[in-house]
């Protein structure tokens, strides 16, 4: 695979999953505070994880999540590194039960799920997507605007407050289906 073709998954979930409206973003708070929370928990313990690895980081979770609804495995090791590998592993934990078994139990407890229906993935996974193209807009915007750490920073001034215990505990969100 190459770099023209891993940047083509942000387009494909697009137009399979669909995008967050303008003026609709506070509707998804509950879903963005856990991906953004866990990505910026990462940055301040990993500064090298900054926003250009975490655009990587949302590419790998979305072929991740692609590869979990279609069971089309893609090797691509030659896009992970160290510090975009946190940031997957963090922006998962926050919305995949095959990476976080607790929420996955949890999950089982409140919902018939059915981890083999190609559909019921779909539409679990609908929302963490479209969450995950929208946080990718958005580091994409401060890139340009501050530098390799302006998402991070930007969040700093956003949610860093809600954050402040040095522990690295992930936090999750249950699906609405």
């Amino acid at each position: 695979m190459q770099q023209y073709q891993f940047d083509r998954i942000f387009d494909q979930m697009r137009r399979e999953f669909g995008k967050i409206r303008k003026g609709t973003e506070d509707d998804y708070t509950m879903v963005f505070f856990p991906l953004e929370g866990n990505a910026l928990k990462v940055h301040r313990k990993n500064p090298a994880s900054n926003s250009r690895r975490l655009r990587e980081a949302i590419a790998l979770a979305l072929f991740d999540i692609k590869a979990r609804c279609t069971g089309e495995e893609i090797n691509l090791d030659e896009f992970r590194n160290e510090d975009n590998e946190k940031l997957e592993h963090a922006l998962l934990m926050a919305v995949d039960p095959f990476t976080n078994e607790e929420l996955r139990e949890t999950i089982e407890v409140n919902l018939e799920a059915d981890w083999e229906d190609k559909e019921f993935l779909r539409k679990f996974y609908t929302i963490p997507v479209i969450c995950l193209l929208r946080i990718k807009d958005s580091v994409d915007l401060w890139q340009k605007h501050g530098g390799a750490n302006g998402y991070f920073d930007f969040m700093e001034g956003q949610i860093g407050a809600e954050l402040n215990d040095d522990e690295m505990r992930y936090s999750a969100v249950l699906p609405q289906l």
